[in-house]
C-alpha cells in the first residue's frame, strides 16, 4: 500500500508531540491524517488544515474500539496519567482496540530501558505496553524515547536564578533530545510501508552529565551554575520546601536515581536514522529557547 493511500491515526493530538506530529504529516502531505483527542473542539485548526478529528479518550474503551475503525497505521503516544496502574490500563485499553479494530500496524512512544530494575516510577507502564504489543499479534514500532530537552525547562529556569542546581543524578549522563525532533521521528515511523516489528532508541548525539548540561548553560545565558550533588533524601526535602506537590516528587526524584544509575546514558543515530535528519545539539536547543529559559528565569 502506497503511503499516500494510508489512514494515520495520531492518539493525543491536542498535545504538545501529538499536535506537532499532526503537522508535519499535514505539512508533508503524507497519507490520510486523523487526529484522536478527547475533545475534537481543540483541534479545530487542524482540521481546517486537512486532518479528519475524532474523539479518542483513553479512558472510555468504548470510543477507542471506534476511533480506530478503518486506520492502518496508529501511534499511540503516551498518556500523562499519574495515578497508580491508570497509564498502563489506558494503553492496554488502546492496544486492544486497535486489534478489534483491524489496524495493521502500531507506533508506540516509549522510554529508555524500562526493563525490570529501572529506576523511574512510571516505567512498568511503558514496559507492560511493549509487552502487550508483543503479545498483541499486530505489528508495531516501538521508540524508546530520551528525555525531552524540553524538560529541562522545570529545572534549568530555577538553576539560573539561584546560580545552584541540586541534583542526585552524580555523574550519570542523559542524551537530551527536543520534542520536535521526537515528533519528526514519530512521523516518519507512522507514515512507513514498513510491516516489520522495530525497537529504536531515540536519543540526542550527545550523551551529557548534569555538570556539563550546566556548564553548557552557563555560556549560552552568560550565568554561572554551581551544581551541587546531594543525596535522594535531601533532594526530596528540597522539592518539598519550593512547594512541589508530595504526590510528584518521588516521580522526579527518581529521574535522577535512573539517570546515576545509567538508564538514560544511552546514545543512538536512529533519530537522524528515521527522520532523515541530525537532531538538534542541546546548544542550539538553548540559544534557539534562550527567550523563553530567561523569561521564566
Amino acid at each position: 500500500m502506497s503511503v499516500h493511500d494510508q489512514n494515520l491515526f495520531v492518539t493525543g493530538a491536542a498535545g504538545h508531540l501529538g499536535r506537532r506530529v499532526v503537522e508535519l504529516l499535514l505539512e508533508g502531505g503524507i497519507g490520510k491524517v486523523i487526529a484522536g483527542t478527547r475533545d475534537p473542539a481543540k483541534l479545530a485548526d487542524l482540521a481546517a488544515k486537512g486532518a479528519q478529528v475524532r474523539a479518542a479518550d483513553f479512558s472510555d474503551p468504548a470510543s477507542l474500539a471506534s476511533a480506530f475503525k478503518g486506520v492502518d497505521r496508529l501511534l499511540i503516544i503516551s498518556t500523562d496519567s499519574l495515578a497508580p496502574g491508570q497509564r498502563f490500563a489506558q494503553h492496554k485499553a488502546a492496544v486492544d482496540a486497535a486489534v478489534k479494530a483491524g489496524v495493521k500496524h502500531v507506533v508506540y512512544t516509549s522510554m529508555l530501558k524500562p526493563e525490570p530494575g529501572c529506576a523511574v516510577t512510571f516505567a512498568p507502564d511503558h514496559y507492560g505496553t511493549e509487552q502487550a504489543l508483543e503479545r498483541s499479534g499486530l505489528a508495531w514500532t516501538i521508540l524508546r524515547n530520551s528525555w525531552y530537552a524540553d524538560n529541562l525547562f522545570g529545572s534549568l529556569p530555577h538553576a539560573l536564578a539561584s546560580g545552584t542546581w541540586y541534583t542526585s543524578a552524580g555523574e550519570g549522563r542523559t542524551a537530551y533530545i527536543a520534542r520536535d525532533d521526537i515528533a519528526r521521528v514519530a512521523a516518519a515511523a507512522l507514515s512507513s510501508t514498513s510491516t516489520a516489528n522495530a525497537r529504536y532508541d531515540i536519543t540526542g548525539a550527545k550523551a551529557l552529565t548534569n555538570a556539563e548540561i550546566a556548564k553548557l548553560a552557563s555560556e549560552v545565558f552568560g550565568k554561572p551554575i554551581a551544581v551541587v550533588q546531594v543525596d535522594d533524601a535531601q533532594l526530596a526535602a528540597g522539592m518539598a520546601a519550593a512547594g512541589l506537590p508530595a504526590m510528584i516528587i518521588p516521580m522526579l526524584v527518581s529521574f535522577d536515581v535512573n539517570t546515576r544509575q545509567g538508564g538514560f546514558d544511552v546514545v543512538s543515530d536512529s533519530a537522524e536514522k528515521l527522520s532523515g535528519r541530525p537532531p538538534q545539539s542541546l546548544r542550539d536547543f538553548l540559544i534557539q529557547h534562550s527567550a523563553a529559559f530567561s523569561a521564566k528565569a
